[in-house]
């Protein structure tokens, strides 16, 4: 089993955080969390979101004499004379004070089932808004090369978005732009699609006509600031094929 896949890995960090992953598993959990970063990192992560969430609950004291019964149960204290007794063993009910234990041993199992399944919801919805968005399938790329055909920029089209990339072969102009054309290949005029980025890249809408087989190749002109002002490209430093995938 692959326990380092994204959604397998986050819903094993948000159990193991709320305490329902346990036995072995939780063993297993524990090794794998020394031997790989991501899984430490993913729990940790989880430890974050939880913590924010109960921070968000009000406290509530526990009822008076538990901590003592805690002590003697460890062996930390000796019980007292009969106070440990009535607390502990003694379930029969007092005079004037009646207390149905299977109706309060109903009641516990019920706050029980109730705080399981409200951790069970929020464990959910922390899953569901943690799934990460799909990237849209990329259906065409072109490589704008240079003259020693080393990549400058990487576009990749999908039906939604444009990426382009910057690569570290690209060295700018000063005083310079470059902007990106459609070269239709009935031979109609280059359509621009805009300046190229000139670092890290960047991400837009893609035009519909970009989708359309017509559209051969792609072209980078060289301009002046902001762009060509006649609509047409001033002088074409590079042309790149564009290919479906």
């Amino acid at each position: 089993m692959n326990y380092l896949k994204e959604e397998r890995l986050n819903a094993l960090a948000a159990e193991y955080v709320v305490g329902t992953l346990r036995g072995k598993a939780r063993t297993r959990y524990q090794k794998l969390m020394m031997q790989y970063q991501a899984v430490s990192d993913a729990t940790a992560q989880w430890e974050q979101y939880l913590t924010g969430f109960a921070e968000t609950l009000p406290p509530v004291a526990p009822p008076e004499g538990v901590w003592e019964n805690i002590q003697v149960k460890l062996g930390h204290k000796a019980a007292d004379d009969t106070a440990f007794a009535n607390n502990v063993t003694d379930t029969t009910p007092a005079s004037g004070n009646v207390v149905d234990f299977e109706q309060e041993k109903q009641k516990r199992w019920k706050s029980l089932s109730f705080i399981s399944t409200a951790a069970a919801m929020v464990l959910a919805v922390l899953l569901f808004v943690m799934q990460p968005v799909p990237a849209p399938d990329v259906s065409r790329i072109a490589v704008v090369n240079n003259a020693d055909n080393a990549p400058l920029w990487v576009i990749e089209v999908s039906d939604t978005t444009m990426n382009v990339k910057v690569t570290d072969a690209f060295v700018a102009l000063a005083g310079k732009d470059y902007e990106l054309w459609m070269v239709p290949a009935n031979g109609e005029a280059p359509i621009s699609l805009g300046l190229m980025p000139e670092a890290n890249g960047d991400t837009r809408a893609t035009p519909d006509i970009l989708l359309d087989q017509s559209i051969m190749a792609l072209a980078v002109s060289l301009e002046a600031p902001g762009g060509s002002v006649t609509g047409a490209p001033t002088e074409v430093l590079y042309i790149a094929p564009i290919v479906s995938v």
